[in-house]
């Protein structure tokens, strides 16, 4: 009745298993509208399933890391709690001293966020729920004795003071968490002044927590960092670790128990093991065969991997796709970064990133990659940046020119606005929809008729071998598929109208008092 001491949570967007599509939860950053509510929240993110109490059974991992690093510091389960956010009012009462939020894009204002808001308008879900969370009415009822601390991959995004008081965030940690949290709370529970901003230490794998209840997906965290120094990017900052494989073994089983087949998480799983840039194959090869021999892992998923890596060790690709048994409906996917298909923004921006070959040589490595991918039953969800500081037009010729090259692969390259991130937040500004140019359009335009070629097919493919409820699945594809048609007439009439300009479109749109999205989904309401 006097609530948790503690209170973890994360706004509903982060709730949710999306069908088990991990990538799905790209869905997060569209505005509020393009879908109906009713639609996105119990088709696209429908909730995970939560105990008696209102904990969840599944919550992102970032929380899940949280909640384990403060039982390790020496709170108890009965000071500590995991709350669904549509729950919180069972969590939160006299004896509450701090709510933490894990957060991915509390403002809105990521690449994919960025990307949809500017050319759709209105606000993601993402930024919407974060909002709602921090406005609960139980929350204000207890404020005055609680302190709110948010961190999370997006917690760079509230550095500033105004926004912190604006949004009523007593604290951020901006960082790894782990080995800040416990004096943190400590100090918060005992009513002491508190930092407003705490950048978190590097955490050693040693120190790193195991998750004591599943996450999402089965999401198992293998390494962190990547140390290639792109300058736009946050992760590829961060000095490279690699989990010990028991420390990961003990995880997998968490999530076994918990009914989930595990997920692999490393900014490039292929070099698990390394100690540089060059990737062990044997180590990556153990890691999996480890995975597999686990009681109850009936198969292995993965979240990221570099196309370098894959041009690289191509035998390894073919070794665990044997070892997975892939064919051509059983493949596997996995996020990877593109950005670029010009070796003079691969020069200046992120060398690191071609190692071992050089940046006159990305776009055949790009092409290579998709290629070794293809022939092993890997599905590549390839990143496209728009608008990187210094570009110029012959930049982006090379960038579409690449996105016509990869074509005939399975695969998606979804474009995503620049965001000033990374060793280059505060030196550039980020890319807006003013800046967009008649070639930056057509890139955009390159990639998503890309797209909405190959997702139908991966569409059936995936819900073939999906145990996703068979209903929820067909409402999806329905949706989808009608999104898709509609999406391809928008396309048509920007080529056909407006000479394939989209900030013409867009602007042409809003002007006539309605949103682009207002005719492309008419979905109908069920009230």
């Amino acid at each position: 009745m006097g609530g948790y001491k503690i209170v973890l949570t994360s706004d509903r967007t982060l709730m949710s298993e999306y069908g088990g599509a991990i990538f799905m939860g790209f869905s997060a950053c569209i505005p509020k509208g393009v879908i109906p509510d009713w639609a996105y929240f119990n088709i696209f993110c429908p909730s995970v399933k939560v105990d008696r109490r209102g904990s969840p059974l599944y919550t992102s991992y970032g929380l899940r890391k949280i909640e384990a690093a403060l039982l390790d510091y020496g709170f108890s389960e009965e000071e500590v709690a995991v709350a669904h956010p549509d729950y919180i009012d069972r969590f939160i009462g006299d004896s509450t001293r701090v709510i933490g939020l894990s957060e991915n894009d509390p403002l809105g204002i990521g690449p994919a966020t960025t990307t949809f808001t500017e050319i759709l308008g209105g606000e993601a879900y993402m930024a919407i729920k974060f909002r709602e969370l921090l406005s609960n009415q139980t929350l204000a009822k207890y404020r005055k004795n609680i302190k709110v601390i948010v961190g999370g991959p997006g917690a760079w995004q509230l550095e500033s003071e105004s926004v912190r008081n604006e949004l009523g965030i007593d604290c951020v940690i901006i960082g790894e968490g782990e080995k800040v949290v416990g004096p943190l709370f400590e100090k918060a529970i005992r009513g002491e002044e508190i930092p407003s901003i705490v950048y978190g230490d590097v955490v050693d794998v040693e120190e790193m927590p195991t998750i004591r209840r599943p996450a999402v997906c089965g999401l198992v965290e293998i390494s962190r960092g990547c140390g290639r120094g792109c300058a736009f990017c946050v992760p590829t900052m961060l000095k490279f670790r690699c989990r010990p494989l028991e420390d990961i073994l003990e995880e997998v089983r968490v999530t076994v128990r918990g009914g989930r087949n595990p997920l692999l998480h490393g900014e490039d799983v292929l070099r698990y093991g390394a100690k540089g840039i060059e990737a062990n194959p044997e180590a990556v090869m153990k890691l999996f065969k480890s995975v597999l021999s686990e009681p109850g892992v009936t198969s292995v998923s993965i979240s990221h991997f570099t196309l370098s890596t894959v041009v690289a060790t191509p035998r390894l690709i073919e070794n665990l796709s044997s070892l997975l048994g892939l064919s051509k409906n059983r493949w596997i996917s996995g996020q990877t970064g593109i950005e670029t298909g010009s070796p003079r923004m691969m020069s200046i921006h992120m060398r690191g990133k071609c190692k071992p070959f050089r940046p006159e040589d990305w776009p055949d490595v790009v092409v290579e990659a998709f290629q070794i991918l293809a022939d092993n039953n890997w599905v590549p969800c390839g990143t496209m940046i728009v608008g990187l500081p210094n570009e110029e037009p012959r930049d982006v010729d090379y960038s579409i020119e690449l996105v016509r090259n990869l074509k005939s692969f399975k695969s998606l390259v979804v474009p995503l606005f620049f965001v000033a991130a990374g060793s280059l937040e505060d030196k550039v500004r980020s890319f807006k929809l003013e800046d967009l140019t008649l070639k930056h359009s057509e890139l955009i335009l390159e990639c998503w008729e890309h797209n909405l070629r190959w997702t139908p097919i991966l569409m059936n493919e995936y819900f073939k071998l999906s145990t996703r409820n068979r209903i929820l699945c067909s409402l999806m594809s329905v949706i989808i598929r009608y999104g898709i048609g509609r999406v391809l007439k928008l396309i048509d009439e920007c080529r056909r109208v407006y000479g394939g300009d989209i900030k013409a479109i867009v602007e042409a749109y809003r002007k006539g008092a309605k949103r682009m999205y207002d005719e492309t989904y008419p979905i109908p309401s069920t009230s």
